[in-house]
């Protein structure tokens, strides 16, 4: 709390309000007492001090730097004219919509038009929320065209013919990336999303865990498919090895999508009731695929071979494994979090 109150008064009322915590964020320092100090010497003082007393605009300016020069988001709220630079300076600068100024208005990134600070919380839950969603269709969306650029080329060094043919791509990018990435876009915000540690700023070009896990996704996938289609290579003719690799790739896509509706929970702990959009985003295509394979007119078409219902439910079985070590994946991984960040996973 940053105000021109008398220190005592200021300490009173954050004690009130619940943002003074004895022993570990109860300081109070004045605009004179910042003065004083050296940028190094606030840098070290400005995570334990709750209140600031007796300040101006440049003291504001200098304990929001403070705070970022320590690699934190800052978000500052404010409702005067002296508030402005500081507000400009800070990551999200939040004015007061009715009793504001227009230049604070104006010099803000979010304005709360009806002045409850806890909106604030309602939007940043929506923004994570947000953020999450886009970042994890996008790793969807790359992850399936990268396997499927290293099932081409994997099969041409291993001097095999092609395992699908430009239409089969056309329609695997259609019902996969279609449908189910709009419905991940979707997908509602999750309890407790103020509970995960502090993400990667939606700046940073190069976030080591994205390409990371597009790049595992990817690489499963492809070896997977090419699996599934060197052993129908080996005992079966061409056409029909180029039919299992089409279906299954399409088929572990879909399924794949399910473990993409989250980074740390698993599929059974989403629910498959919480986003009805992406149940029947995965549904129409699957029902798709399989009419194509027992519809004549589509076979023809497409060049592929009639599947049988024995081998559907051998090759849904078989696209179930990559969905299967992502999930356990991450169940494993929830080792390497922190103990105040697995309790939201429950």
């Amino acid at each position: 709390m940053i105000t021109g109150d008398h220190p005592v008064t200021a300490k009173a009322i954050a004690r009130e309000l619940g943002i003074v915590e004895d022993g570990k964020f109860d300081q109070v320092l004045t605009g004179a007492q910042l003065d004083a100090m050296s940028t190094q010497d606030l840098e070290e003082h400005v995570e334990r001090t709750a209140v600031y007393a007796r300040v101006t605009p440049e003291h504001k300016l200098k304990i929001i730097q403070a705070w970022q020069n320590k690699g934190n988001v800052v978000a500052m709220t404010g409702d005067g004219v002296n508030d402005a630079p500081a507000l400009k300076q800070a990551s999200i600068g939040i004015a007061m919509g009715k009793g504001g100024t227009e230049v604070a208005r104006q010099a803000s990134s979010m304005i709360l038009t009806d002045d409850n600070f806890s909106t604030i919380v309602s939007a940043v839950e929506e923004g994570r929320a947000i953020y999450g969603n886009i970042r994890r269709t996008i790793q969807y969306l790359l992850s399936g065209n990268l396997s499927e650029i290293l099932i081409m080329l994997g099969a041409a060094l291993l001097g095999w013919p092609a395992p699908l043919a430009p239409i089969h791509l056309l329609w695997i990018n259609l019902v996969t990336d279609g449908l189910p990435a709009l419905a991940l876009a979707a997908e509602p915000v999750p309890k407790n999303v103020l509970g995960f540690t502090k993400r990667p700023s939606p700046t940073t070009f190069f976030d080591r865990s994205f390409y990371r896990e597009m790049t595992f996704v990817g690489l499963l996938t492809s070896i997977l498919t090419l699996a599934v289609y060197g052993y129908s290579l080996r005992n079966e003719d061409e056409i029909t090895a180029r039919t299992h690799a089409f279906s299954f790739l399409v088929f572990a896509e879909l399924f794949r999508s399910f473990a993409c509706r989250s980074e740390h929970k698993t599929f059974f702990q989403m629910g498959l009731t919480s986003n009805l959009y992406h149940l029947a985003a995965v549904a129409i295509p699957i029902s798709f695929q399989i009419i194509l394979h027992h519809t004549e007119f589509f076979r023809n078409i497409f060049k592929v071979n009639e599947i049988s219902w024995a081998e559907c439910f051998v090759m849904f079985a078989l696209t179930l494994i990559p969905v299967t070590i992502i999930e356990v994946r991450k169940l494993l991984g929830r080792n390497g979090l922190p103990n105040e960040t697995k309790r939201y996973l429950v």
